[in-house]
């Protein structure tokens, strides 16, 4: 990711079942979970894109997308 870009994470609500897999798997804690169980981005501008929160998301619930 170039400095200039930014990125946009987006969690589908009526996909995730908050298995936690996202939050467990990034390592630069850009999830925080609520209460529920539901994933939150708290601080995207730590996003390294690794994929590794989109990929491992059993329901498929999780985009990235680099906005330049």
């Amino acid at each position: 990711m170039k400095a200039k870009e930014k990125i946009r994470i987006s969690i589908d609500e009526n996909l995730c079942k908050r298995c936690g897999i996202c939050s467990e798997f990034c390592s630069e804690k850009v999830f925080l979970e609520l209460d529920n169980g539901m994933p939150q981005v708290t601080v995207p501008e730590n996003c390294i894109v690794c994929h590794l929160c989109d990929w491992r998301c059993p329901d498929l619930a999780i985009t990235l997308e680099v906005i330049s």
